[in-house]
């Protein structure tokens, strides 16, 4: 009866250990997990990103009103007979 107390406690001593030391333990587990939380963080962003793109896209595509807005914005295109006004900041 003392051999198998022995052998039983000395079973449970190195599944302890495999569980919080070994290959695939414990603490790789919550790695993992904190990983996986940060990928699905990321994952969202770009997916809202993405959404954003389509959307803009899609805006491009049905409408002259958003071509007219990036052509004032990012390339200081005005219509014809429209007066420009720049303001500047006030020198310091």
């Amino acid at each position: 009866m003392k051999w198998i107390s022995l052998v039983l406690l000395a079973l449970l001593g190195m599944l302890q250990y495999r569980l919080w030391f070994g290959k695939h333990s414990i603490p790789d587990y919550w790695q993992m997990k904190e990983e996986a939380q940060q990928m699905a963080m990321q994952n969202a962003n770009l997916e809202q990103r993405n959404n954003l793109l389509k959307a803009d896209i899609q805006d491009l595509k049905l409408g002259l009103e958003a071509i007219e807005e990036r052509a004032r914005n990012e390339l200081g295109l005005i219509k014809e007979g429209e007066t420009f006004y720049r303001i500047l900041p006030p020198e310091q």
